[in-house]
């Protein structure tokens, strides 16, 4: 799955710790969905979109 938390983050002018402090989660697992070796819960996935401002499905894209 694609997703663009990474440049929505930093238009945002957020760092990861800061991301991860307002989702409730790690840096690490920011950092982890950033680089697509993790994806997130529905529940993370909703969190993020909301803080980043944008749908779930303009954040995360499924690829077939």
């Amino acid at each position: 799955m694609k997703n663009f938390v990474k440049k929505l983050r930093k238009e945002a002018g957020l760092r990861q710790e800061d991301l991860a402090n307002k989702v409730g989660v790690s840096r690490q697992t920011i950092i982890a969905i950033e680089n697509n070796k993790y994806d997130p819960t529905l529940e993370l996935a909703m969190k993020l979109a909301r803080q980043l401002q944008i749908s779930v499905e303009e954040l995360f894209i499924l690829e077939d």
